[in-house]
């Protein structure tokens, strides 16, 4: 493998408390070295940076990839391809695909068809229960030794109290996360919409906020009680912030991460009736979306995740009641938080590249990743916070195009993914 020399861009690494602009010589793999000035060394591939943010490759710790089972609507494949063009060297994909990943088995092969795909790191979450039914723990232990970083049934919350704080007890031989959907399932029903003053102008079913900050609270008691490690996806609600940020004043081993639709959208946006506002959980009122940017600024969220949930155009095509929960979110997440909050003034670079890159590796134990000292992974994303993109989800390198985002004007977007010393992305001049 050639070595291959970042030139002349801004890295910001705040792991190594650095933002200065600086070459970053790449060689075998890894971060050789930082510095101000590198001369090339014969052979060398050099990029020129001049401009751009430099930063430790970007982290999605929250995607889902489909593959086994749901391959109409993604795979392993055009989801890292997806990821690379979003400016993601690495993603954590979720257990809730057909069968789930619940084995060793299915563990070994998401490994082996990311490694044919040749693209970004892709690490397994292995699932919390057999079959993802909620009654019987999973193999954490044979997984593990598969390479799964946490466990989640994702989609489907851990209902019984009993199997979430055996899943926590067991998870903590590991050291890994548990990620527990955030949904009390006897509060959200059949709700399509989140319950307030929107979803009854819509005559939509409707999701209260209290569905998530019951489920919560009664996580964070039970790692409270077992000292486990709890991770809690896609934060939705001004509540559910309020007890994560006491929790960790308390000390207790919870991490958090909240989703870019969460942050950008309000439940407003579902007044068009369009399948493509449709998640879980759902578009909150603006008062909790200012509670999220509030956590984001503050350091109470530990991650921004994609929650990429890749559907086919006809299950999205179908009346609101009918279609499915999720959007995509790969190839707009990094433009949105570039936009609407570096932009804006609301986040330093160096706050999201710890929010998109340093903290999901350390949740995710991946300690090779994240930061850019000599000897780590040398996993690189380059942004250009200059350029303009319009998207275009008809452009997607993911299978498919269910995005709120569509025609949106935003400024910034990465423009090279790095993964171990290989352009696998540049973006067309």
């Amino acid at each position: 493998m050639k070595a291959l020399l970042v030139r002349g861009g801004r890295v910001v690494d705040p792991a190594n408390e650095r933002d200065e602009v600086c070459d970053v010589l790449v060689e075998k793999g890894k971060v050789a070295r930082v510095a101000k000035s590198i001369k090339a060394p014969a052979g060398c591939k050099v990029f020129d940076a001049k401009g751009r943010i430099v930063a430790p490759g970007f982290f999605d710790m929250h995607t889902h990839l489909r593959e086994p089972g749901f391959e109409y609507k993604e795979t392993i494949e055009t989801g890292s391809r997806a990821a690379a063009e979003g400016g993601f060297a690495s993603v954590a994909c979720m257990a809730n695909t057909e069968p789930p990943n619940d084995n060793q088995n299915v563990t070994r092969f998401i490994r082996e068809r990311a490694a044919e795909a040749g693209l970004v790191n892709v690490f397994p979450i292995g699932a919390v229960s057999k079959g993802l039914r909620g009654e019987e723990l999973a193999e954490f232990g044979d997984m593990a030794g598969e390479g799964i970083v946490a466990v989640s049934d994702d989609g489907i919350p851990v209902a019984d109290a009993e199997l979430m704080r055996r899943a926590l007890e067991y998870a903590k031989l590991f050291d890994f996360p548990v990620i527990n959907h955030a949904e009390e399932p006897s509060l959200s029903g059949d709700g399509d919409i989140h319950e307030g003053e929107i979803s009854t102008l819509l005559g939509l079913r409707g999701i209260p906020g209290a569905a998530e900050d019951a489920m919560v609270a009664r996580d964070v008691y039970l790692a409270e009680l077992t000292g486990s490690r709890l991770h809690v996806p896609h934060l939705s609600t001004r509540e559910a912030v309020r007890i994560v940020r006491e929790a960790k004043a308390r000390g207790v081993r919870v991490s958090c991460e909240v989703a870019p639709h969460h942050l950008v959208l309000s439940d407003e946006a579902c007044k068009a009736f369009d399948t493509n506002t449709k998640m879980k959980p759902p578009l909150r009122p603006k008062a909790d979306v200012e509670a999220l940017k509030e956590a984001l600024a503050d350091g109470t969220v530990d991650a921004v995740a994609t929650d990429h949930a890749p559907h086919h155009w006809d299950e999205k095509s179908l009346e609101f009641p009918l279609a499915p929960f999720g959007i995509v979110g790969l190839e707009t997440a990094v433009s949105l938080m570039a936009d609407r909050f570096v932009r804006a003034g609301l986040l330093t670079w160096t706050r999201l590249v710890e929010l998109l890159s340093e903290n999901p590796a350390r949740i995710l134990n991946q300690r090779s990743k994240g930061h850019l000292s000599p000897g780590a992974d040398a996993d690189v994303t380059v942004i250009d916070p200059e350029v303009r993109v319009t998207v275009d989800a008809s452009a997607f390198r993911s299978r498919s195009r269910n995005s709120p985002f569509d025609g949106w004007k935003l400024k910034g977007a990465p423009c090279a993914t790095i993964v171990s010393g290989r352009v696998v992305y540049e973006r067309p001049s």
